[in-house]
């Protein structure tokens, strides 16, 4: 036995030597799962958490490093406990299904150390998970501090397959690794050159959401919740004994968190099942959220919208108004895409095919000036280029009940854009505008600071609180990843802040499996801006572009049910849905706001198949997609109301499509259907399928034939 492992097998044995009785004991509603705290004679804490029995997380330790005042808080006094239990059901803004519950067991443990510094720790037991975080009540010797590390450990059993992309303190928008703990790798990252502003601190770094999966079929997720100032946590894993330390993203200045008490960290959360599907179920993160703070929201409307937005990135047009694209590509002079007639054209599009919305980035000057500079004052968000006449297309826009999405890229330069966030708001609401897509591409600005930094968190809540102010709904990319805020400002309809579609049409792309991994990470914290529905796959729009999306067509659409989302593109460009208008009339179709969702069949890397329910209808879609591997979709229909019929309209993938060779080849089908029925559908590889599913109502059906 090597010396290494053998003094961490003597150091795991102190430790439980050393424990006391149990400090405390709860356990989940649905008794499944059980934590435990523990404190050993030295004072030290920790906790524990099984499921059915198995071990998810061995004992972990808890506590903080302070820098000012330089205080070690890992050594306590056990100064009271209380057990509490809640039930409770409540109802979100939006979201995939109408009503939530949150049922759980509480401890609230109340420590002092000896330095008469007064520390909470919660834990909340669900039957999908755990969630604790730290409390610091207001006290008279211990007001501001500065946090130089968090201690907190999360134990795991075993070598336990991961799904993971390299810690980072300004990115998240790689591709997505799957190995075993101890395989992990975080130098450079998959794909890394294709990332504007990157920050990889570490080769065994990894980040949140974190997907694991144990030899004994064990799903296992580790996030956070309720992210408000205070840095995002990244984890690094001691490959000797499968540890991850929590590891907070620094300012400028090396620290991690300037707090006051009384001050409140976010949850840490640990979402564990034997089946796969209970983890997309999942509605703890959301619950460790506080209410809506947003008194009025009749303002807040999910959508779909197109956009000059795909045409950039596939370099028919561009940003700048010069013509000179902008980006990594430099591939010829193009015209500027934000034109009076060009949006005038996506316009009509959205009011012909009853699309909410139409996106316009490029609109405003600056772009010419600024790509990668790390420039301080770029962009007004006020002052359009010559051939975007605002007034003109507010008035058009509104003529054809269509909405038009502001752009704000701020360029990270995010002083400049506090100083000017009343000015663009009050332009917005002065031209009709109700939505923004704000953008963080670059190095951030104060310089120094980093996207999931507390400087950065705190500016993403100001941002949001204050759109709210002038109700505005707000789709952020490039942020830090979401964890759950979403229920507090309901205004905050979508992010990116992951690997998105667009990196199909520049780049290596995203691999047939990154969708199927994307529902167990990312989207663990909240909803996603994907930009789903291209239709033209191979893209093929200039000699020299030889890129392609990595699905076939039917996925695209199955995308729009499994990538959930609020706030939903139809990305490409209305000329290639005109190709295709059978298969667009599922776009048209889908919603974007749901009564119920059922996750039918899940297994993170493979496939995932869900079907949702429309917002105060009876109608039901599905989508179905799958990784790099062909395979046979099962989709029981027991949601469905007995003894009703349906209308079940099927977009799949042809018999010889193929997401490489043949990508674009479909069929559509009809079928009467009923809650009965168990659909077999076969995706191609990379491919997908989606359902639409309606009652029969008054529709004449004789021609219509039942599904076997």
């Amino acid at each position: 036995m090597k010396k290494g492992v053998l003094l961490f097998f003597v150091s795991i044995a102190c430790v439980l030597s050393a424990l006391a009785a149990d400090t405390v004991r709860i356990e989940s509603p649905d008794k499944n799962l059980v934590c435990r705290i523990f404190m050993n004679n030295a004072g030290n804490l920790f906790y524990q958490l099984d499921y059915k029995n198995k071990p998810v997380v061995k004992p972990s330790a808890l506590g903080f490093t302070l820098k000012n005042p330089a205080l070690q808080l890992n050594a306590f006094d056990l100064l009271d406990k209380t057990i509490t239990n809640s039930d409770e059901t409540w109802e979100p803004v939006w979201g995939e299904v109408k009503q939530v519950r949150n049922n759980y067991q509480q401890v609230l443990i109340m420590l002092k150390t000896k330095d008469e510094v007064q520390l909470n720790v919660v834990f909340r037991l669900f039957n999908d998970g755990l969630g604790f975080r730290y409390e610091f009540p207001e006290q008279t010797k211990f007001k501001h501090f500065i946090i130089a590390d968090e201690l907190t450990q999360f134990a795991l059993t075993g070598d336990h397959k991961t799904f993971w992309i390299p810690g980072d303190y300004d990115t998240n928008e790689y591709a997505y690794y799957t190995s075993k703990l101890s395989e992990v790798d975080a130098t450079g990252g998959k794909f890394a050159q294709e990332i504007h502003a990157k920050t990889s601190f570490d080769p065994n770094g990894v980040q949140t959401p974190l997907m694991m999966k144990s030899a004994d079929n064990l799903y296992i997720n580790i996030h956070e919740a309720a992210l408000v100032n205070y840095p995002a946590m990244n984890l690094v894993i001691n490959k000797g004994n499968y540890t991850f330390n929590a590891h907070l993203v620094p300012d400028a200045v090396g620290n991690k968190a300037y707090l006051q008490t009384p001050a409140k960290t976010p949850w840490r959360t640990i979402i564990v099942s034997d089946k796969a599907t209970d983890i997309l179920a999942s509605k703890m993160i959301l619950n460790l959220n506080e209410p809506s703070t947003v008194a009025n929201t009749s303002w807040i409307k999910p959508q779909k919208f197109v956009g000059v937005w795909w045409e950039l990135h596939v370099g028919k047009s561009s940003w700048d108004y010069s013509g000179s694209q902008v980006g990594s590509q430099q591939i010829a002079k193009v015209p500027h895409g934000a034109n009076t007639a060009n949006v005038k054209r996506y316009i009509d599009f959205a009011a012909k095919h009853g699309i909410d919305a139409v996106l316009v980035e490029g609109w405003n000057t600056g772009w010419e000036d600024w790509f990668g500079q790390w420039k301080e004052d770029v962009f007004d968000f006020v002052t359009p280029y010559p051939d975007f006449d605002v007034k003109e297309l507010s008035a058009y826009a509104s003529s054809k009940n269509v909405k038009i999405i502001m752009h704000h890229e701020t360029s990270a330069s995010v002083t400049n854009y506090e100083r000017w966030m009343d000015t663009a708001y009050r332009f917005m609401k002065n031209n009709g505008y109700n939505s923004v897509k704000s953008g963080y591409v670059g190095q951030i600005i104060p310089r120094g600071e980093h996207h999931d930094g507390q400087w950065m968190i705190k500016h993403y809540e100001r941002a949001i609180k204050k759109a709210a102010d002038y109700q505005i709904m707000v789709d952020q990319h490039e942020p830090v990843r979401p964890t759950g805020l979403h229920r507090t400002y309901p205004n905050y309809l979508a992010c990116e802040a992951a690997r998105g579609n667009e990196f199909n049409a520049w780049s290596f792309g995203n691999m047939p499996d990154h969708e199927t991994i994307l529902p167990f990470t990312r989207l663990m914290g909240g909803p996603m801006d994907y930009t789903p529905g291209i239709f033209k796959i191979k893209l093929n729009y200039s000699p020299e572009k030889k890129e392609q999306v990595h699905t076939t067509l039917a996925k695209q659409l199955a995308l729009y049910v499994t990538m959930y989302g609020p706030l939903q593109m139809a990305a490409d460009l209305p000329e290639n849905y005109e190709q295709h208008l059978d298969a667009f009339q599922f776009i048209k179709d889908v919603a974007v706001d749901w009564d119920d969702t059922k996750i039918l069949e899940a297994e993170p890397g493979d496939y995932v198949s869900i079907a949702r329910k429309a917002k105060y209808s009876g109608n039901w879609f599905i989508g179905a997609i799958t990784d790099e591997n062909s395979r046979i979709a099962t989709l029981p229909l027991n949601f469905l109301d007995a003894g009703k019929k349906y209308i079940a309209v099927i977009y799949k993938d042809a018999d010889n499509a193929d997401w490489k060779n043949n990508p674009e080849a479909y069929v559509i089908e009809k079928f009467l259907v009923d809650a009965k029925t168990s659909m077999k559908l076969k995706l191609a590889p990379g491919g997908g399928a989606a359902v639409s599913i309606m009652p029969v109502g008054n529709t004449d059906v004789k021609n219509i034939k039942n599904y076997k």
